[in-house]
């Protein structure tokens, strides 16, 4: 016995007799909805009702991503790719899913070129592959992608957000890893964390045996002892290396790691030039008599190894502070606000007060050696101060117009402490008042306090951080779209019809040929046509295919479509279904 339930035109009838469409428009609800377990039922009912239903394969295939499981995603993608081989929609599924799986990224990339070929006037395609592009760090491609995305439709949510990040030089999750590469992630994870540990643990080994050595030398007269000590850490050094070299499985993508992650590079390579530096050290303390000249070599070589690690760490945050056009992203990151999509709307929230911070992070990084310099030279020029928030106020102001809501309170007393020091400087530079340079100072050391304690409560409470690694990338959904249904009366038709005309185009312009057709149960239309089109179908797809009403001739049926060759017929997977009368005379009054 049924139960009565609400079918997708909000009626209520027996949920049993549901059509395989019908359980496939429930499915999408329910995906909307956020129940991913559910919707994979309902399409589960909706491929059992019609095995060739393609929309339910993608519906299936979608679930499963949602629910995280790539794997079981994969198949239906496949399937449902392969039932509707026009379909942007199943290109664009089976795209989505590709690009998660090792290898197979030059496989989504084509796939998703293929969905934008077919359906030039959707935007899904260019967004998809500005995702593509961006995740590998091509922001060029990324940009380019996302514009003719947003060309297509200017309110598209994940094309604004995903675009401020391409803005900002955003980094993907795994800078290191090319997903070109047909190595497993995982392989390459564990080499980068091989070689970031080995290069933090030779540097904080060869600082402590620099900074003990000094030590002993100098108050404890301990020399000889020492400098032993010194070479017995070098001699550690060797097991510590080998160690974590036995876990680079993957030698090969090495270079290309560094190439793509400078960073990581840049941490070895000091690694390796602090070992140096501390066996030059430790040789030329050995030696019994040296001039006094060799004195600031000697002490150079020890402020690398000891200062080599906090340098470099310094020069990475101004280096991640400057990188991109913030206030650009801002207004992205606005406009995609105004159309308000929920999870995407939530994501540009985020995105905002990350790249509010990185916005006050440069104000700081400005104002400090600015209020130092007039400190030390001259400091009437630090009236010049009042100019520096001028960029950060103007971000605050996209922000707002956009409708930005959920403001961070430590972001704002951050903001407020920058401005204050701004205002008091230039007051004390104008003035000479020896209390506002104080305040000025003060509220400058207090900003830096202010976001230590604010990024430790978001480590302490396992949230995102006010720094640049916390940007996240908008991911909706794709390739749910509704396929397009061929009803009764169009199929007698296209079965029935005496002459069945087929409108392609080439390069001398649009061409109408004869064809013979037949409608499968998929909904697919199987041609038989000249040679001439298959010719000019290889180089556009697009493809306009008539018939007339076989009986009495009152009705005419257009199905636009996509066609492809397979064996020796064509196959049309419709994309509309135009339906029109003949003028005549069942028309009259």
């Amino acid at each position: 016995m049924g139960f009565v339930g609400t079918d997708p035109s909000g009626t209520k009838g027996n949920i049993t007799d549901r059509s395989s469409r019908e359980w496939c428009a429930e499915a999408l609800t329910r995906l909307n909805a956020g129940r991913p377990e559910s919707a994979l039922d309902a399409a589960r009912r909706a491929a059992d009702l019609d095995p060739s239903a393609e929309w339910a394969y993608r519906l299936i295939s979608l679930a499963h991503e949602r629910l995280g499981r790539d794997a079981d995603a994969l198949p239906a993608a496949e399937l449902a790719a392969e039932l509707a081989g026009g379909s942007w929609s199943a290109r664009l599924r089976l795209a989505a899913v590709l690009r998660r799986v090792p290898g197979r990224w030059q496989e989504a990339v084509r796939h998703a070129t293929m969905a934008g070929r077919y359906a030039p006037e959707e935007p899904d395609p260019a967004v998809l592959l500005g995702d593509l592009a961006l995740l590998r760090g091509d922001h060029a491609q990324a940009e380019q992608s996302y514009r003719a995305a947003l060309a297509a439709d200017p309110g598209h949510p994940q094309a604004r957000v995903n675009l401020g990040l391409t803005l900002l030089r955003w980094d993907r999750p795994r800078p290191h890893h090319d997903p070109a590469w047909p190595v497993d992630p995982r392989e390459t994870g564990r080499a980068r964390r091989a070689l970031e540990v080995w290069a933090r643990q030779i540097r904080l080994a060869v600082a402590l045996a620099t900074v003990g050595v000094g030590l002993c030398a100098l108050f404890l007269d301990w020399g000889a002892q020492a400098q032993f000590g010194g070479f017995a850490v070098l001699a550690l050094l060797v097991p510590l290396t080998v160690r974590q070299a036995r876990r680079v499985g993957v030698w090969s993508y090495v270079p290309g790691m560094f190439g793509r992650d400078p960073w990581l590079g840049a941490a070895v390579v000091s690694a390796v030039v602090s070992v140096l530096a501390f066996a030059a050290w430790l040789l030329l303390g050995a030696m019994p008599a040296l001039p006094p000249t060799f004195d600031p070599v000697w002490a150079g070589l020890a402020g690398i190894v000891v200062l080599g690690w906090p340098a470099l760490a310094a020069v990475r945050a101004l280096a991640e502070t400057w990188r991109g056009r913030p206030l650009r992203a801002l207004s992205e990151f606005a406009r995609a606000e105004i159309a308000r999509a929920g999870a995407a709307e939530r994501t540009m929230g985020r995105n905002v007060r990350v790249t509010l911070w990185i916005m006050l992070a440069r104000t700081w990084s400005v104002l400090v050696p600015l209020v130092g310099g007039a400190l030390a030279v001259e400091p009437g020029t630090a009236v010049a101060a009042l100019l520096v928030p001028y960029p950060m106020l103007r971000g605050y102001l996209r922000a707002r117009d956009g409708g930005s809501r959920g403001g961070d309170r430590w972001l704002l007393a951050a903001t407020g402490l920058v401005v204050l020091c701004a205002v008091a400087c230039a007051a004390g530079g104008a003035s000479g008042s020896a209390w506002a340079w104080r305040t000025g100072t003060g509220a400058l050391g207090a900003a830096v306090l202010l976001f230590v304690a604010r990024a430790a409560l978001t480590w302490w409470r396992g949230r995102p951080g006010p720094w640049r690694s916390s940007l996240l990338m908008c991911d909706l959904p794709m390739g749910s779209a509704p396929s397009v249904a061929l009803d009764t009366e169009v199929r007698q038709t296209f079965s029935y019809a005496r002459s069945i005309v087929l409108a392609y185009g080439d390069s001398l312009g649009p061409r109408v040929a004869g064809a013979v057709a037949s409608v499968t149960s998929s909904g697919e239309l199987r041609l038989i046509a000249e040679t001439e089109a298959w010719e000019a179908i290889e180089a556009d797809p697009r493809v306009a295919v008539f018939a007339a009403d076989p009986l009495q001739r009152r009705f005419w049926v257009e199905v636009r479509g996509i066609a492809l060759a397979d064996s020796d017929v064509l196959r049309v997977t419709p994309k509309q279904v135009l339906v029109g009368e003949f003028p005549g005379r069942h028309q009259r009054r």
